[in-house]
């Protein structure tokens, strides 16, 4: 069933007040191997690069206290 435009415009709107973006660039064929990571962990592709932030400021944090 397809999506009508208002709903679109609310996704979109919803988007746009809870969420910031983040582009990143990684060499070629690397966005496969990431993400052939992240689904044999159970994750998407978004919560997997979210945890490993995450976790890398934890340990960073960590290691200046």
């Amino acid at each position: 069933m397809p999506v009508s435009k208002a709903q679109q415009k609310a996704v979109s709107k919803y988007m746009k007040e809870n969420y910031d973006e983040l582009k990143a660039r990684i060499p070629k064929g690397q966005k496969e191997t990431i993400k052939a990571h992240a689904e044999a962990k159970g994750e998407s592709l978004n919560a997997f690069i979210n945890r490993a932030i995450s976790e890398t400021m934890e340990r960073d944090n960590a290691a200046t206290e």
